[in-house]
């Protein structure tokens, strides 16, 4: 049931274009989320798409991932067990700020005069231009060209190039480079939005505390450590002066803020150019010192290979990006404009998770403030599928890291009085920092999440060297805390009580289908690794359990808690209730639901939402999808329909999952109308809060609605099987797979399906429930049912 709005980009303001995101012109209306529609980031760090000269902006930003500051978290009242200490991503140092005043007039683009304006995010090419003609007051002519790039080559690198033309006129120009502190400075702050939970938080106190300050010529090094959580920051900033005007520079820099001033006489038609060349660095402990000489070391570098040398590594790593992660639709006349969504959704994977090494990704990416800089169960659930069928490095990388919160885990799960490990459910540095334990902490599913993205990613690489490495131990302790967590009630079978599942309008209850469903799959998985490597590498496997205390009959008790697993299941609606007192619940009546009171939780008591069946988001239809082999194609249906007219969507996370289930119980109208929504979540502010930041989730959720939604992907037994379900409104659906060192190339047509190998070996696959063999180069073509 679809209770949000949709609001679709003007095409007189954004015109369609298959590669680019393009605005014509200056919009009070989109500001604030044009700076989202056009952030760049690399997985490191992120930048908003602000104006090069800084105004307007209802929320300016650069962020570096995972650098945070901590604070307490006061409860009103206090138990045992609660979080205590809130995590918040930090502004750091913008960098990107060029003011430009030309005849002692400040450019502002609000009140300029301008006969020209265009800004593109071109996703080839990975930057942001943008090209003005702007008449002063005075009557002089500006032209002026930006180019902005967050370099996925060199992961600590961002740079502007900013080139001022005078038109027929001489006038003096000044162009001030800076460098501020937008954390500790007062910023102007435009909303008007009531308070929001999943909103970013401002921090009170000072964060940043200046420790270095250095400049020279154009390079102003800053170094910093916050306050509380004891991080480092350093902050290098060069410049490459260009023009044959005569001119002069001048820099100074203090604590909060450094800049370089650019004075020039500019003649017509001689163009003044400054390179802007930026570089962030964080750690844990390192002094900033010694980060301020490792951002030193970089700008030499960036200065000596030059803005191009950047241009060039973007587009060839973005050329990487696109060969396995693209996804090619055509729907006719509307092709452009659906394609353009399609691969703005995809680009931001990639600014999101490029270079994340050694840290998460945040629910927002680096867009924005929005949920705190936090990780989520998003990484696992709806991007680690991206990732391992298109960038496997890189969902290693993340499970990696997963995998490093695991001391935080066990000393989380000793807390709360179990065995084993509990992953925190937001988190920065893997303590818990979600203060609502209802809908957060009580979230015990993301152990399972976990699990499954180990299993899941494991299968389609191939990779099971990883579970040796950090897999194996994560099974394990996940596995012990669910042995300890539920229990074997009278009845025979396993019970697991207290918890809330996907489904935060529901929490605290009793037997939640989807997480015993999840528990079930961790617990057989986590046996079935450990006996396999007992099998086949006894050497490492013996070593593995006298680290872990693993004894025999550990293994046995697993899989007696999943064999003896509850799962609900009413046999007069003959459906899976999605806990076991759902269904006695009042049905919220949505029909009668005004629309300006969605989202419920911003509109209602907690208490008044917990005790009605409404759902924010896909919960026993998420279980349809990611564990689709324990439902019968009969439930699937029966399921889907009793819990989509209970669901909300006020989840981004939603509308996707119920795509990909839509389709494959043969409801095309419903299918199309989810995907449409997940689609547009940011590009046509569904959840009204596009201002925040990108929903990187949702937008991991639009590749699996093509690809396993419609493309019918699928890998419930560790083996690939195909289902298409190509709309009837499409003509073609095309999109790649890397599986097991292989590259899969699928087309799917009204007439024809074509599934190539590419390269690697022979591998055999299930199309349409038959099995078939793929030879490297020879296309497989398959006639649909009816064709």
């Amino acid at each position: 049931m679809l209770k949000r709005t949709l609001h679709e980009l003007p095409e007189h303001l954004y015109p369609a274009d298959e590669w680019r995101l393009v605005e014509r012109g200056y919009s009070p209306r989109y500001c604030s989320r044009a700076e989202t529609f056009f952030a760049l980031a690399n997985g490191y760090v992120g930048v908003r798409g602000t104006y090069d000269e800084g105004r307007p902006s209802t929320a300016p930003g650069t962020y570096v991932n995972g650098f945070h500051e901590t604070w307490p978290i006061v409860h009103a009242e206090e138990a045992y067990g609660f979080a205590r200490f809130g995590q918040t991503i930090v502004k750091v140092p913008d960098a990107t700020i060029l003011r430009l005043l030309v005849d002692d007039e400040p450019l502002s683009v609000p009140e300029a005069r301008l006969h020209g304006y265009a800004r593109v995010l071109d996703m080839r090419a990975g930057t942001l231009t943008r090209e003005m003609s702007w008449s002063t007051p005075g009557g002089k002519h500006v032209e002026l060209r930006s180019r902005r790039v967050v370099s996925l080559e060199h992961r600590h690198v961002l740079a502007v190039e900013y080139e001022v033309t005078m038109r027929g006129h001489a006038a003096p120009v000044v162009l001030r480079s800076q460098v501020l502190n937008l954390e500790d400075l007062s910023v102007e702050e435009a909303s008007e939005r009531p308070p929001d939970p999943r909103a970013g938080r401002d921090l009170a106190d000072r964060v940043l505390n200046p420790v270095v300050v250095a400049h020279e010529g154009g390079r102003i090094l800053l170094g910093y450590r916050t306050t509380n959580s004891g991080m480092t920051l350093g902050v290098g900033v060069d410049h490459v002066i260009s023009t044959a005007n005569p001119h002069t520079t001048d820099v100074a820099a203090d604590g909060d803020r450094g800049e370089v001033v650019l004075t020039v006489d500019a003649q017509p038609g001689v163009p003044i150019r400054v390179t802007k060349f930026v570089t962030y660095q964080t750690s844990r402990g390192a002094p900033p010192e010694e980060l301020t000489e490792r951002c030193s070391r970089t700008l030499d570098r960036s200065v000596r290979d030059g803005f191009g040398a950047l241009l060039d590594g973007q587009r060839a790593h973005l050329d990487r990006f696109w060969d396995r992660a693209d996804v090619r639709v055509s729907q006719g006349a509307g092709t452009a404009r659906l394609q353009q969504a399609v691969r703005w959704n995809l680009f931001q994977l990639a600014q999101a998770t490029w270079r994340a090494e050694g840290a998460g990704v945040p629910a927002k990416g680096l867009t924005g403030n929005g949920y705190e800089g936090h990780y989520f169960w998003d990484i696992e659930v709806y991007l680690l599928p991206f990732l391992a069928y298109t960038q496997p490095r890189i969902a290693r990388n993340l499970l990696r890291f997963r995998h490093s919160m695991l001391p935080a885990a066990r000393e989380r799960a000793r807390e709360l009085g179990q065995r084993g490990a509990l992953f925190a459910w937001r988190t920065i540095d893997g303590r818990e920092a979600s203060a609502y334990y209802a809908a957060g902490t009580a979230q015990y599913h993301l152990n399972a999440d976990i699990a499954f993205a180990i299993r899941r990613y494991v299968h389609a690489r191939g990779d099971t060297g990883f579970l040796l490495e950090a897999g194996a131990e994560v099974l394990v302790e996940t596995a012990r805390m669910w042995a300890d967590l539920g229990f074997h009630g009278d009845d025979g079978a396993f019970h697991i009580h207290g918890v809330t599942g996907p489904d935060e309008y529901t929490t605290v209850v009793n037997d939640n289908t989807y997480t015993n469903l999840m528990a079930r799959l961790n617990l057989r998985y986590a046996a079935e690794t450990m006996r396999a490597l007992e099998r086949e590498r006894p050497a490492e496997h013996a070593a593995l359990a006298a680290e872990l205390g693993l004894h025999p009959g550990e293994l046995d008790e697993w899989e007696r808690a999943a064999d003896a697993m509850h799962v609900p299941f009413d046999e007069e609606r003959g459906i899976h209730p999605q806990d076991a007192h759902f269904l006695e619940r009042e049905v919220w009546d949505l029909d009668a639901t005004p629309p300006e009171r969605f989202p419920l939780l911003l509109h209602h008591h907690p208490l008044e939402i917990y005790r009605r069946q409404v759902i924010k988001q896909a919960d026993i239809v998420l279980a349809m999808y990611l564990v689709g082999d324990e439902f019968t194609a009969a439930h699937k249906r029966a399921d889907f329909e009793y819990y989509d007219r209970l669901t909300t969507g006020d989840s981004s996370l939603s509308a996707c999952v119920q795509s990909i289930i839509a389709a494959e119980v043969g409801d095309e109208r419903r299918a199309l109308d989810y995907f449409r929504f997940a689609l547009m979540i940011d590009l046509g502010d569904v959840a009204g809060n596009v201002s925040d930041g990108v929903h990187i989730a949702a937008a991991g959720g639009v590749w699996q609605a093509l690809v396993c939604g419609f493309g019918g992907v699928r890998d419930h037994d560790g083996e690939l099987t195909f289902d298409p379900r190509l709309p009837r409104a499409w003509s073609s659906l095309a999109y790649s797979l890397r599986y097991r060192a292989r590259q899969l190339r699928v087309a799917l047509g009204h007439d024809e399906e074509r599934y190539l190998l590419e390269d690697g070996g022979p591998v055999e696959v299930t199309i349409r429930d038959e099995r078939r063999r793929l030879v490297p180069g020879q296309p497989l073509v398959v006639r649909p049912p009816g064709r």
